[in-house]
């Protein structure tokens, strides 16, 4: 098993809570809920202690003395508070959510108590003062970001203001994982009963057989259709019914709102209220709005250019988009409605390209993709990936994989959960289970959680992806890749962490470019039937349907975007949140199909309002520029080029957030990134 720490003696009070045992892996087998508030409880004891201990001592603070301490209390309190935040995420029970709720107050308090502590703060402010000329620009990165996040969680401010800073934080983060729950629990508790099978007419056999598998496990007949994202995505692709896609669609952007079919799971108040507080914090701390806040630790200099960015990608976009748009109207005879469009664009793509979600699907058994990624990983980054059976994990999907140098150097691991079931939250993510650390000669390798929502294995145990889930894995693998090769040893500062936010998505996008490679597709294919790779004449027609939509689907992310972001500069505290308002306006200005009126996409946007992405959602365009340009030199170079590859992970994935990004992105592509060659994949003549 990968060794990730030191070896130290486990005492029996740390056995007798799992959750405090981090010599090793997590122990999934033995963690339950009832653990998660001593373990905290203890965890934040122990670091005031240590902390006051810290800043007790003689002498001038060092990175040595006082930031390699703090640093290695933050990621002990990550470890412990990993696996509680994960399984509440992906099991769906009821217990771990509670538990979950009642000690994310005690652990925002304890998180905003050390962001507050001016006498951290100002040793913090000598230890940077006095850094010597060779200190590493690691070191010198993992000060400035700290002391900018003091200034951030209002260190500066009076001790009521600085106490009313403390109680927001506390309340948006409980806010937002009411937020998270309300739209799990709305799509959890709506399926739809189907006895006629002429209903189900252009269903994958994958959809059928699971529907009428769970329509037996409620012991009822026919069919029985949930609101998981792979059952939602099959209706509205394949689905021949339009009243059926319809009914799905109103399902899916309803979730969580008045329009629902609960009260109890309407987010209108929960919206409101984190609108409010996150104004009310930027304000304390002295930005305007929460946007101008939000871009204190990101790339991008103003909301001005946010915006901008924003209205020219659309300006770029909107001729072809347009032509998609009447393309497709007219190849499908009626006025396209939103439960329409990506039917007819399946169906346009048959046509026109002869090729279709399902014939693809049949080259993509879930295991032979996996296969192939990780062969893709292995050349581009000589690296080893290998699959270790005797780590506990969560459920029997779950799988981990050991990442080695191929010298057999460890490098860290990482689990993979990919298939959809109930109570598990929807989306693809990953997450930190250990972050690198490297200090005072203790080193710990990261862990990470790679997780989806793939159509279940059916009775052979085959889940065949779409294309489209092919590309999303391919992203999420691109994040893990920066989690886990890093080579930064503060935490902080190590993979993904301390990275801006709007540069975060740049190894997933550049990740996605792959999955749209010949080359790399016949390593990541197998007929489910005949084992044959995937034939050179489907791949160009599938390349050749790369196009089609793609503007459309540009000017749907602008959409989303500029909704966001307008969302938190406009606010304003004298008046209520224009939640639905500046939706109208945002697609007045930028969509070409109309929505119904009980469309609530906000009540389910969880990106925005219960993760990471509030006033930032625009990053995934902003770094999809980054992506498609540094793609562009393994294009210029061939895909597979070694020097390319190694540069690229040297100068992006291995730095973290230990270097200016632009800096680092111009030591690898040797320029500033274009937007041409974004525009040049989708499809798309610059305006």
């Amino acid at each position: 098993m990968l060794v990730l720490a030191a070896a130290r003696t486990i005492s029996t009070h740390f056995m007798s809570n799992p959750l405090l045992d981090t010599a090793s892996l997590p122990r999934f087998g033995d963690i339950m809920p009832e653990h998660v508030m001593p373990a905290i409880e203890k965890v934040v004891a122990d670091h005031r202690a240590k902390l006051d201990a810290l800043l007790s001592i003689d002498g001038k603070p060092n990175i040595d003395s006082l930031v390699g301490p703090v640093e290695h209390m933050e990621h002990m309190l990550g470890r412990i508070w990993s696996p509680v935040s994960h399984l509440q995420s992906v099991l769906g029970s009821p217990d771990w959510r509670e538990a979950y709720k009642e000690a994310l107050p005690l652990l925002t308090e304890h998180g905003t108590e050390i962001s507050q502590n001016e006498r951290l703060q100002r040793a913090y402010a000598e230890v940077r003062r006095n850094l010597p000329a060779e200190a590493s620009s690691a070191s010198r990165s993992a000060v400035d970001q700290a002391l900018r996040d003091f200034h951030l969680a209002g260190v500066d401010l009076e001790k009521d203001a600085k106490e009313r800073f403390k109680a927001i934080m506390q309340e948006l983060a409980a806010t937002q994982a009411s937020f998270e729950h309300k739209v799990q629990d709305a799509s959890d508790a709506w399926s739809l009963h189907i006895s006629d099978a002429k209903r189900l007419d252009g269903l994958p056999d994958q959809a059928l057989t699971r529907a009428a598998d769970d329509a037996a496990r409620k012991e009822t007949d026919g069919w029985l259709l949930s609101l998981d994202y792979p059952t939602f995505h099959a209706v509205m692709t394949h689905a021949v019914d339009r009243d059926l896609r319809e009914a799905f669609y109103r399902a899916w952007v309803t979730r969580g709102s008045d329009q629902g079919e609960s009260a109890e799971w309407d987010n209108s108040d929960n919206i409101a209220r984190i609108l409010a507080l996150r104004h009310e914090a930027a304000n304390l701390v002295g930005f305007a709005t929460y946007a101008d806040y939000s871009l204190a630790t990101k790339m991008a200099d103003s909301t001005e250019q946010v915006i901008s960015f924003l209205r020219e990608l659309a300006a770029h976009s909107r001729s072809t988009a347009e032509h998609e748009y009447r393309a497709l109207s007219e190849f499908a005879g009626i006025e396209l409605q939103p439960w329409d469009v990506a039917f007819w664009l399946e169906q346009y793509k048959q046509s026109k390209f002869s090729i279709s979600n399902e014939q693809l699907k049949q080259y993509f058994p879930v295991d032979t993709v996996v296969e192939g990624l990780f062969a893709l990983a292995a050349r581009l980054y000589d690296v080893t990936l290998s699959q270790n059976d005797s780590v506990a994990v969560w459920h029997e999907d779950v799988r981990y994989f050991e990442v080695r140098e191929k010298t057999g150097q460890a490098l860290g691991g990482f689990y993979t959960d990919l298939f959809a079931r109930n109570g598990k939250r929807t989306g693809a993510w990953i997450d930190e289970c250990v972050g690198r650390m490297q200090l005072n000669g203790e080193l710990e390798l990261p862990v990470g959680y790679l997780v989806c929502n793939f159509s279940p294995r059916d009775e052979n145990g085959v889940s065949l992806l779409t294309h489209d889930d092919v590309v999303t894995l391919f992203h999420e693998f691109g994040h893990m890749l920066h989690h886990l090769l890093t080579q930064v040893g503060f935490p902080s500062i190590s993979g993904i962490n301390g990275v801006p936010w709007d540069a975060v998505e740049l190894p997933s996008q550049f990740m996605e470019n792959f999955a749209w490679s010949y080359d790399v597709l016949t390593r990541c294919s197998a007929h489910a039937e005949s084992g044959e790779p995937l034939p050179r004449e489907l791949f160009d027609k599938l390349n050749d349907s790369r196009h089609a939509g793609a503007a459309f689907a540009m000017m749907r992310q602008v959409e989303l975007g500029l909704y966001d972001f307008r969302l938190h500069a406009e606010y304003t505290p004298d008046r209520p949140p224009r939640v639905l308002e500046t939706l109208a306006e945002v697609r007045e200005e930028v969509s070409l199909i109309r929505h119904p009126d009980y469309n609530r996409l906000p009540h389910a946007f969880s990106h925005i309002f219960a993760g990471g992405y509030a006033a930032g959602y625009y990053s995934y365009k902003w770094a999809e520029v980054l992506a498609a340009d540094a793609f562009a030199a393994f294009e210029e170079a061939g895909i597979f080029d070694q020097a390319t590859a190694q540069r690229f992970r040297r100068e992006i994935l291995e730095v973290g957030g230990s270097r200016d990004v632009m800096q680092a992105y111009i030591a690898f592509r040797g320029r500033e990134p274009s937007i041409e060659p974004l525009l040049r994949q989708n499809g798309i003549q610059p305006a």
